[in-house]
């Protein structure tokens, strides 16, 4: 056995070819942030507030919201901070943090998207008895079931990239730690971390993909068969925002982690867009060609309008009141 100094500091070496671009980045990714923050923030903030989106698809949609907050939030602060000058060094624990709440909050999107399109399902395919399909508790075994699951997916994963030594080189080739560009870090065999990983994003993502394929199968059948093209076209239209926002999510995972060789460039530019880029649509995707949830961003954004006139002009009201007594 040799001796080995372990690592207990990764240096992330960011995105590959953007020398001399770090604050024009900053400016970039800084506004997606805030579109992301603020965009799926009045998502949720309407579906709480509106009587008429309590449903399930809502339910489902405000849990999509909650993910899209929190996940570019895992990679996002420290980007932008060591795009402004500061140090690019992340701890040991930092590194492994990223990456449990990486897969955990990405395994948790990948249930949820599955979770909305057997809400679709039955929705379309079995209308009359759509309310007892999805009945609350239902949609809250379902929620706790996707979050409990994700943990479980996560924390394997962190566990096998971990508990392999790293005693050097620490530059990881990225702008946040991941799986692909941490473990060949390891200076010890990763080959049983890197089947098991690939084995269980891989059989993971297929079998969610798998099961949204059925369902929409079955959703595609079911609208054929309308005989309106009213009808139809009311139908689609309630799928095509989660459709979009599934081949969004689907596209670097396949890039990412599904593709047969390694490539940096590949590695930092895709999880750019599925980090940052692809939580700013959402909000967009579903509000867009969405009535309902229209009205109620509307209801949402007066009230904050006029309760920020009210707080402003309180104080002269005062005054003017007290000034005639």
């Amino acid at each position: 056995m040799r001796n080995h100094t372990p690592v207990t500091e990764f240096l992330l070496t960011g995105i590959p070819h953007t020398q001399g671009l770090e604050h024009a980045l900053f400016v970039f990714f800084l506004a997606f942030y805030l579109l992301t923050l603020v965009g799926n923030l009045l998502i949720l903030l309407a579906t709480l507030t509106s009587s008429n989106l309590h449903t399930p698809m809502y339910f489902f949609l405000g849990n999509l919201s909650v993910f899209d907050i929190f996940f570019p939030s895992v990679s996002s602060p420290k980007m932008m901070l060591y795009l402004l000058g500061r140090s690019r060094t992340i701890s040991y624990q930092g590194c492994a943090c990223q990456l449990f709440f990486y897969h955990f909050l990405g395994c948790t999107e990948c249930f949820l998207y599955t979770v909305m399109a057997y809400d679709r399902f039955a929705a379309i395919c079995h209308p009359l008895r759509y309310t007892a399909i999805m009945n609350p508790r239902v949609c809250a075994i379902l929620t706790l079931s996707t979050w409990m699951g994700s943990s479980v997916h996560a924390s394997v994963l962190t566990f096998l990239v971990f508990k392999l030594p790293y005693c050097g080189p620490k530059e990881v080739g990225s702008f946040f730690c991941d799986i692909p560009v941490v473990l060949p870090l390891a200076c010890a065999d990763t080959s049983l971390a890197h089947r098991v990983s690939v084995t269980n994003v891989g059989v993971v993502a297929l079998l969610c993909f798998l099961l949204v394929l059925t369902s929409y199968t079955r959703i595609v059948i079911s609208i054929l068969r309308i005989s309106s093209s009213e009808g139809r076209h009311r139908a689609f239209s309630t799928c095509s925002a989660h459709l979009t926002s599934v081949l969004l999510f689907y596209g670097p995972v396949i890039l990412i982690y599904l593709r047969p060789a390694s490539s940096p460039w590949l590695d930092s530019v895709v999880p750019l867009f599925n980090n940052i880029v692809n939580p700013s649509l959402n909000p967009l995707i579903y509000s867009l060609r969405n009535k309902d949830m229209k009205l109620a961003l509307r209801k949402v954004l007066l009230a904050q309008c006029l309760s920020l006139t009210v707080s402003e002009f309180s104080p002269f009201l005062q005054w003017r009141q007290s000034s005639f007594q």
